[in-house]
């Protein structure tokens, strides 16, 4: 028996799931949810400076306020998916609800560097509550492949606002109040949310045959921390064989490979590794993680080149990056027609082409400002990188069993987290073997100098302030030059990875196969009107 739904007895209709139009009103919920979570992944960023000056957090501290969130979050994910697929659904994300608000306002009133961390560790928690359980309800109250598309494409629109407006309304909140505002807007919203999604919300869970396997979703979770811990530090700059980095991720992948062993052994897993026996399931899954390898790590970059080399304010480059989201927005709100009209495999290739086409593009930005070279790009870059996740997280959920339907929504979005982080890694890298060598041969400077120049673009500036005079100049003005072209290397590496996820992409299926998405519900509610066909 798969996607068995449970009903509190006092409203069975209302908890239904895909009961009537409510279904719109759920998603409407499940959009305000995700627009919370990927909002506060980003708010922060701009308040780093405030938070400095207030807390006087210590180097390692600021570095844990900054990074705890992300790595909680990620390394919870499938530990929560899979347990609301045992528990219920919408349970999970009510607590993550509850949770998200009040670790909101620990942070909010955080006095010390320590609580700040805290607060944002259990920020985590409730992120990683609600992010699976949002795209595993969608699953349940959307059984028709076609409506769910199109749910789908308002959920990615609305994730990729979230992403841009939390820099923005980061900067507008702290011009006018403290930077514990940034944490504070989001109790009265969860404060709404919470009631609503009690009574609008359907109750879900998966078949429920067997134990859940606690030491597996503990397993899972720790070797998740350390891939990612290990990941961040990378991409941080830290060595390569610096233990900082080499114990976390030969921890976390001992942890993961011993996981995936338990997973092989038990009748019943706590994530069915036969999903990704599933061509369409593992090549979404992959597509996810090569789209956001090339994306993160070039969003990074690119703002450093949009405020050091051209000199934006942070709210002008907020701004530049605005058509980004705007066009990843129209590409959502467009995934439904486009997926029903080419397929998968078309959509997710071409996604992959026209992204890789606006990358090599953007290899023409110089020293010198062209915003309508850089508009054309972003636009292409956004439009085409939400056509590909797009089409590869409605792919993979489609493709997992309905009482699965937690865990695959944990995967993806573990897939999504993980390649952002390797993403950071690796073009950061690139970007600096390409920079380090020509600022460290920069003329007329101190080789000391120059050597603390090539760690960044930032510390080249500062270096060249200090010395001054023509070398000063001269080391600015290398520097820039390297940055620029270290900018175009980077491009094209990431061009390189957007073919191959072209290539990967062919693997999934050429139609969209609605007939597939029929809802298996239970013998003595087979008669019942909330049953759905595709």
């Amino acid at each position: 028996m798969s996607g068995t739904t449970s009903a509190a007895a006092a409203g069975p209709r209302r908890r239904a799931a895909g009961a009537g139009a409510n279904r719109w009103v759920v998603l409407v919920v499940l959009c305000t949810s995700l627009l919370l979570v990927a909002v506060d992944a980003t708010v922060l960023h701009v308040a780093v400076p405030a938070v400095t000056e207030d807390l006087r957090p210590g180097a390692m501290e600021l570095l844990w306020i900054v990074d705890i969130y992300p790595l909680v979050c990620a390394s919870l994910l499938i530990l929560f998916g899979t347990l609301g697929d045992r528990v219920g659904r919408r349970r999970i994300l009510l607590l993550g609800y509850a949770l998200f608000g009040v670790a909101s306002a620990l942070a909010a009133f955080a006095d010390t560097p320590r609580v700040l961390v805290l607060a944002r560790a259990l920020l985590g928690v409730g992120g990683a509550m609600i992010m699976p359980a949002t795209l595993s309800i969608l699953r349940q109250v959307f059984p028709d492949r076609r409506e769910r598309a199109l749910a789908i494409g308002v959920w990615s629109a609305v994730a990729a606002v979230g992403a841009a407006v939390g820099p923005l309304l980061g900067g507008f909140l702290l011009e006018h109040f403290w930077w514990g505002s940034v944490f504070l807007v989001n109790i009265p919203l969860m404060l709404v949310s919470l009631p609503v999604g009690r009574l609008l919300l359907p109750e879900s869970t998966g078949e429920g045959d067997g134990p859940w396997d606690v030491v597996g979703a503990l397993m899972a979770a720790a070797g998740l921390f350390g891939v990612v811990l290990g990941v961040k530090r990378l991409g941080g700059g830290e060595a390569v064989a610096s233990p900082f980095t080499v114990l976390p991720l030969l921890l976390g992948a001992g942890l993961l490979v011993r996981f995936v062993r338990r997973q092989r052994r038990r009748r019943h897993p706590l994530v069915d590794l036969r999903m990704f026996a599933r061509p369409a399931f593992s090549t979404s899954v992959g597509c996810i993680v090569l789209a956001m390898l090339a994306l993160v790590g070039l969003e990074l970059i690119a703002a450093q080149y949009l405020q050091l080399v051209l000199g934006l304010s942070p709210l002008e480059t907020g701004l530049r990056l605005l058509p980004l989201t705007i066009a990843a927005m129209a590409a959502g709100l467009a995934g439904a027609r486009m997926l029903r009209r080419f397929g998968p495999r078309r959509m997710v290739c071409f996604g992959f082409c026209l992204t890789a086409g606006a990358v090599v593009l953007l290899t023409a930005l110089g020293r010198q400002d062209e915003p309508a070279l850089m508009l054309s790009g972003f636009v292409l870059l956004g439009f085409g990188l939400e056509t590909t996740l797009f089409g590869a997280y409605e792919s993979m959920l489609s493709e997992a069993p309905p009482e699965r339907a937690g865990g695959a929504a944990a995967i993806g979005e573990t897939s999504y987290q993980l390649g952002a982080g390797i993403g950071i890694a690796l073009l950061g890298s690139v970007m600096n073997a390409a920079y380090a060598p020509g600022v460290r041969a920069a003329p007329g400077v101190p080789e000391s100098a120059s050597a603390g120049a090539g760690h960044s673009l930032g510390e080249a500036y500062e270096v060249a302030a200090r010395l001054g005079g023509p070398a000063g100049e001269s080391l600015r003005q290398v520097a820039r030059d390297c940055f620029v072209h270290g900018l175009h290397v980077t491009l094209l590496v990431s061009a390189g990875l957007l073919l191959l996820g072209a290539v990967m992409a062919l693997r999934l299926p050429r139609v969209m196969h609605c007939e597939q998405a029929v809802v298996d519900v239970p013998a003595q509610r087979g008669a019942e009107k909330s049953r759905v066909s595709a």
